[in-house]
C-alpha cells in the first residue's frame, strides 16, 4: 500500500478547483484487505476517513482533514458473468476503462452519463445519472456491493445479503463506508442512433412530455438569453453503425464543443456584456447531426472546458414550469449566463437518497464558467428549484440542509439510522455531511 502526507504538505483539489482540502495522510490500497487496514488504523489514531475518486463532484463531499483514500490503485475489472448478465468492477475503476473494457466483452450498461472520467464508486455515491425514459441512473443498476465499514469490517451486499445496508449503499455519499468493488447489471453491447437537432425553446417545453414518451433517452439545452435549444435523442437501432466521422466528429466535439467554446467562454468572463450576442451565435453553431454507435461513444462525450455547476432534481410535472420561471428570471436579470441549461429525465426507482427516489424526475442543470460571478444566479436559480419541491444533486453546488432534506426525502430518515448503526463515530464524517445529514 502506498502512503503520502506524514505531514500536511500536499493539498488534494477537486477538478472545478473550488474545493481543497489537506489531509493528514493519504494512501492508495490495491485491495480491499489493504483498504480494511487503513481504515481500521485510522479510526484507531482517532482520523476521519474519506474516499476521493476523480474530483469531479462540486461539493466537498470527499474533503477530509484526516486520512484520504485514493483510488488509483483498486482498478480494473475482477469478474464477467455473462449467464448473471454482471460484471464486478474495483472501486477505484474510471468509467472511461469500464466501458472499453465492457465493449472487448461484447457487453454495455443500459445507461449511462455524459462524461466518463469519474471513478464507479465517486459516481454512483453521489448520483451520476444520464437521462432515461425507462432506465435510471448508475445506482439503480447496481446488483451487488462491496462495503469497508468503521470498524474494519468488510460487508457484501445485494438485495439477498445485508439488503438493509445494499438498498442505501448504492448511493451512499460516503457516509456508511468505502465501497471497495461494486457489480453492475450489463447486457449485450447494442446500437444507439443519436439524433441531434436544433429546436426552439417554445417547441421544446410544449411538446416535452410527447418527447420524453416517444424516445428512450431524450435530453436538450436550453442557451440562456436566446430562444434556441440544442436537442439529443437516443433510441436503440438494429443499425448498422455509422459513427460520427473523424473530421465532422472532431469538429463538432472537439473544436465548437469544446476549443471554440472555451473562447467564447473566455471571452465573456473578461467582457460579460458580450455574452448575449455569443450565446447567440453558440446556439445557432451546432447543426443537425444523426450517427450510431455503441452505448458509451453515444451517450459520453468530452467535456474540457472547466465550470461549476448546480443541478436540481425536480417533478417530471414540474420540469416546464421551472425552466420556463428560469428563463424568465434571467430575462428580467442582469445575470449573463455563458453556458447552456441543461434538462434531462430518470423515472423513479427504490434507493432512499437517490434524487429520483419515488418519483419520475426530470433534471435542470445550470453552469458557469470558471471562475465567473456564480453566487447570485445559483441563489435565484435554487430558490425555484425548491419551490418545486427540488432535490440537490449531491455532487453539485446548493445551499440545502438536513432539515430541508429529511423533508425532500420521505426515506431520509432510514438512511440517516442505518448510518448511525454503522458509522456512530462518525468516522466517515466531513463538513458536508454533518450539513446534508445532520449530526
Amino acid at each position: 500500500m502506498t502512503v503520502t502526507g506524514a505531514a500536511r504538505e500536499s493539498v488534494w483539489r477537486n477538478w472545478a478547483g473550488n474545493v481543497e482540502a489537506r489531509p493528514v495522510r493519504s494512501v492508495a490500497p490495491a485491495s480491499t484487505e489493504e483498504l480494511a487496514a487503513a481504515v481500521q488504523q485510522a479510526a484507531s489514531e482517532g482520523l476521519t476517513v474519506k474516499a476521493a475518486g476523480t474530483g469531479h463532484s462540486f461539493t466537498p463531499a470527499a474533503a477530509t482533514e484526516g486520512l484520504l483514500i485514493r483510488p488509483e490503485r483498486l482498478t480494473g475489472i475482477r469478474r464477467v458473468d455473462r449467464a448473471a448478465g454482471t460484471v464486478t468492477v474495483a472501486a477505484g475503476t474510471p468509467l472511461k476503462d469500464m466501458n472499453a473494457a465492457l465493449s472487448a466483452h461484447g457487453l454495455s450498461l443500459a445507461n449511462m452519463g455524459d462524461i466518463m472520467e469519474q471513478t464507479v464508486s465517486g459516481a454512483t455515491s453521489t448520483g451520476t445519472h444520464g437521462t432515461g425514459r425507462d432506465s435510471a441512473s448508475l445506482s439503480a443498476q447496481i446488483v451487488a456491493l462491496e462495503l469497508v465499514t468503521a470498524d474494519g469490517s468488510v460487508l457484501r451486499c445485494s438485495a439477498q445479503e445485508n439488503a438493509d445496508v445494499f438498498a442505501a449503499a448504492r448511493l451512499g455519499l460516503g457516509a456508511l463506508g468505502v465501497l471497495t468493488e461494486l457489480t453492475f447489471a450489463v447486457e449485450p453491447e447494442f446500437l444507439l442512433t443519436a439524433r441531434e437537432e436544433p429546436m426552439p425553446f417554445d417547441r421544446v417545453t410544449a411538446d416535452f412530455d410527447a418527447l420524453v414518451a416517444e424516445n428512450e433517452h431524450f435530453e436538450f439545452y436550453w442557451f440562456p438569453h436566446t430562444g434556441n435549444c440544442s436537442t439529443k435523442r437516443n433510441n436503440r437501432s438494429q443499425g448498422p453503425a455509422a459513427p460520427n466521422g473523424a473530421v465532422s466528429g472532431w469538429v463538432e466535439d472537439e473544436l465548437l464543443s469544446n476549443g471554440v467554446f472555451q473562447v467564447a467562454c473566455a471571452v465573456g468572463k473578461a467582457l460579460p456584456a458580450t455574452i448575449p450576442g455569443i450565446a447567440k451565435l453558440s446556439s445557432r453553431a451546432l447543426s443537425a447531426r444523426t450517427y450510431t454507435d455503441i452505448p458509451y461513444k453515444v451517450f459520453t462525450s468530452p467535456r474540457r472546458v472547466r465550470f461549476v455547476e448546480m443541478e436540481y432534481a425536480v417533478p417530471r410535472e414540474a420540469a416546464v414550469a421551472a425552466l420556463q420561471e428560469l428563463r424568465a428570471l434571467v430575462e428580467r436579470s442582469g445575470f449573463r449566463i455563458s453556458f447552456p441549461v441543461e434538462v434531462r429525465t430518470a423515472p423513479g426507482d427504490d434507493i432512499p437518497l437517490s434524487t429520483a427516489s419515488g418519483r419520475d424526475t426530470a433534471y435542470i442543470a445550470m453552469h458557469m464558467y470558471r471562475g465567473t460571478p456564480h453566487q447570485a444566479y445559483f441563489t435565484a436559480a435554487e430558490r425555484i428549484m425548491t419551490a418545486h419541491g427540488g432535490r440537490p444533486h449531491w455532487g453539485k453546488l446548493h445551499t440545502r440542509d438536513a432539515e430541508y432534506l429529511a423533508a425532500a426525502y420521505p426515506r431520509f430518515g432510514e438512511f440517516t439510522v442505518l448510518r448511525d448503526r454503522l458509522d456512530p463515530q462518525r468516522v466517515f464524517g466531513n463538513a458536508y455531511l454533518r450539513r446534508v445529514l445532520g449530526d
